[in-house]
């Protein structure tokens, strides 16, 4: 059984399809330039059905100080997922601003770019492997893009990792087959228009991959 977080919910019904599916963990991006952006205080009220559930996930890109503290103080997320060029160094801070944990995401084109993981595994709770958007995106992420999943297959890391990119209901399960991913993290494979989720669809991966 592959564990999986579905990323970029902003609605009652998609959350609740989520968590009832068995997601592991559930994701608020918060993050001015995604379609898919919802503030500390609107996501408050939403994410606590979620709260002992399945792990809450704050996704940000270099954040600032303001931010991460009213992240900490509204959403309380057991995990900020870091989707920019964040530092280890701010990665502790991350932590001490929201008391949360730590998902490292590390953009990958090839091989050389998983370099990073072994100085990040002594900082990260965990690790997340994304695909390199494409130049030019504004989004570092959730943009429907994939890498080469093989380039994963065999590594060891000494905790539970994701695999994100490109990763749909049709193909999550090849995705975890070829890749040996633990964990898979989705957002616009389960989306019927860019951040507008389909409970149908998140149904489906998670069907897929259970």
């Amino acid at each position: 059984m592959t564990r999986a977080k579905i990323c970029g919910l902003k609605t009652v019904e998609t959350l609740d399809t989520a968590i009832g599916h068995g997601a592991a963990f559930v994701g608020a991006v918060m993050f001015a330039k995604s379609p898919r952006n919802i503030t500390p205080e609107d996501a408050r009220p939403l994410f606590e059905r979620a709260r002992g559930r399945a792990g809450i996930v704050a996704v940000t890109v270099d954040a600032d100080d303001d931010l991460l503290s009213r992240i900490g103080a509204h959403l309380r997320p057991d995990f900020v997922q870091l989707h920019g060029r964040e530092t280890v160094e701010r990665a502790h801070q991350a932590r001490r601003l929201t008391g949360a944990g730590i998902i490292k995401v590390l953009s990958v084109s090839t091989a050389e770019d998983l370099t990073p993981a072994d100085r990040w595994e002594d900082h990260a709770d965990h690790l997340m492997f994304d695909a390199r958007p494409p130049a030019g995106s504004v989004l570092p992420g959730g943009v429907g893009a994939s890498f080469d999943w093989s380039m994963l297959a065999g590594r060891t890391f000494r905790k539970p990792w994701f695999l994100a990119g490109g990763l749909t209901p049709e193909n999550a399960a090849e995705a975890a087959a070829i890749s040996g991913a633990p964990l898979l993290d989705v957002s616009s494979g389960v989306e019927r228009a860019p951040g507008v989720k389909d409970a149908a669809l998140i149904a489906a991966f998670l069907k897929a991959v259970a």
